[in-house]
């Protein structure tokens, strides 16, 4: 039996890259493409240790650059088109990646490419694939006990100088970093473990941020107007009673979105602005007013 841990699609093609972990805990890397409403596995390559997440979204135009994290805690960036051996690799961290993250290849934000990864050793660190070391390393103070990274993403990469970084915890800690400036922009904790986190659009200024969590919760936060003493302003949707392990953005249309439970549970979810994005306290400072989550359609997939 494979633990086949994550999926992409490769740009620019009808085929996707599934990657897992075999029995005697090995990696492997297949691709496939769909045959008459099939899929038929058209690649096998078995590595030395198991994957546990990849992206495309690094990837220079017209090339297909898978970087993954694997068990063991190295960064491999590998061209599909001869897999054999890595193009680029680093030990990134530790212990297990467990998520991983790109912005700056084919339309996937503005600047350099550069690749985020989270780790069991509480760890988030970017990275430019042409250099050994990384360019941003977010670690737990000395002699803290470090929460497990289990999510993390880029977002607004507007121009060739802004880009923020989003990383979630398995104790719950939600962290906003401002790679440009080099500052912690806003941290929260929401009781439970966060399992995924997605800015809805990496190329525009920060807009809205997407979060999973154990438990089966959505919540949605509006990154258009921080309180600095609320933050920014989140609607919490309750999707199942199972780990939402996933809540991901539809690219043609960012106000929907399709959420994935660890029960087999998928649903397909509509956001709503309010008629106010934003409205003045008692004190006269601006915040943030969240907008409403309506479910257009589930189903029990396994």
């Amino acid at each position: 039996f494979t633990l086949l841990l994550d999926a992409r699609w490769i740009p620019d093609t009808a085929n996707f890259v599934v990657l897992g972990q075999n029995p005697k805990a090995t990696g492997t890397i297949r691709i496939y493409d769909l045959d008459g409403g099939k899929c038929r596995e058209i690649h096998n390559t078995e590595k030395k240790f198991g994957f546990k997440c990849g992206t495309f979204n690094a990837s220079p135009p017209e090339t297909q650059l898978l970087a993954t994290g694997d068990f063991e805690g190295n960064l491999d960036v590998w061209d599909l088109e001869d897999p054999l051996v890595p193009i680029w690799s680093s030990k990134a961290h530790n212990s297990i990646i467990n998520c991983i993250d790109g912005c700056g290849g084919a339309n996937v934000g503005y600047g350099a490419p550069e690749i985020a990864t989270g780790s069991r050793d509480g760890c988030v660190k970017v990275w430019d694939p042409r250099q050994s070391e990384p360019v941003v390393s977010l670690e737990p103070m000395a002699g803290e006990q470090p929460a497990d990274c289990w999510a993390v993403a880029f977002g607004h990469s507007f121009n060739e100088h802004e880009r923020v970084i989003a990383s979630g915890y398995d104790n719950g800690d939600i962290k906003l970093f401002d790679l440009r400036t080099n500052t912690l922009l806003w941290d929260t904790n929401v009781k439970n473990g966060v399992c995924h986190v997605q800015f809805d659009r990496k190329d525009i200024a920060m807009n809205k941020l997407g979060v999973s969590t154990l438990e089966g919760k959505l919540m949605m936060y509006d990154l258009r107007t921080f309180h600095p003493e609320e933050g920014f302003a989140g609607r919490v949707e309750s999707v199942n009673k199972s780990t939402v392990w996933g809540c991901t953005f539809l690219p043609q249309n960012r106000e929907l979105l399709a959420c994935s439970g660890g029960n087999g549970h998928l649903a397909v979810y509509k956001y709503s602005y309010p008629k106010q994005r934003s409205r003045k306290d008692g004190n006269g400072i601006e915040k943030g007013v969240p907008g409403t989550l309506e479910l257009l359609n589930e189903k029990e997939l396994s």
